[in-house]
């Protein structure tokens, strides 16, 4: 029996530990993705707003200024909060938002794929007709240019501008939401250790 315990509890230690490794990967891959957005939005903001309020071309949002701040503040403030580790399942929140957002205003009428791949699983019509453009243009820049050169970067795409990446970014911060920052480098880990020392130290003076 006391095998079976002493088992069960180093499972439950390794398995913490890995999600605390598995936590550290997600902000990790997240933070530039965040802080990227972020950056591009502020150095163009005037067009931001723009493009928040145009109705045509754009996404079409009320108070266009005040949306294009709050979303631009909050790729930032978030990208930096997740580095930290700090006030992590509170920002996870606005920034589900922000990719949420994303999703349905800007990705959703393009189908799921980022990348236009008829081989791909949910290939759209969209997807489909992208393929006979891209061999048509590989075509032309065989012939009339330096194709190994132009390739040697990788290989031409066609952009479909789907949901794949906003709606793989939103399930990692639901992750994140539901796991925390883990315990490795995580100023919220260090904050609820000292929290937690203080009120044994307060209960134990009290009692």
């Amino acid at each position: 029996m006391d095998t079976l315990l002493r088992w069960r509890s180093q499972t439950l230690n390794a398995l913490t530990q890995m999600d605390s490794l598995a936590a550290l990967a997600l902000r990790l891959y997240l933070v530039p993705i965040f802080w990227m957005a972020g950056t591009q939005k502020l150095a163009h903001f005037s067009d931001t707003v723009i493009w928040f309020g145009n109705a045509e071309w754009g996404l079409g949002l009320p108070l266009p200024g005040l949306m294009a701040f709050l979303a631009t503040a909050t790729e930032l403030i978030g990208a930096i909060l997740l580095a930290l580790g700090l006030f992590t399942r509170a920002i996870t929140i606005p920034l589900m938002v922000t990719m949420l957002v994303a999703i349905f205003a800007v990705h959703w009428d393009y189908g799921w794929q980022a990348i236009a791949d008829a081989g791909a699983p949910f290939a759209n019509e969209r997807v489909l007709a992208a393929t006979e453009k891209l061999d048509r243009a590989q075509s032309l820049l065989r012939e009339h240019g330096h194709y190994p050169w132009l390739t040697s970067s990788g290989k031409f795409v066609v952009l479909n501008n789907g949901i794949e990446f906003a709606a793989t970014y939103l399930i990692m911060l639901l992750a994140l939401l539901v796991w925390g920052p883990g315990r490795y480098f995580s100023l919220d880990d260090h904050l609820i250790r000292a929290l937690t020392k203080r009120a044994r130290a307060h209960n134990k003076s009290v009692s």
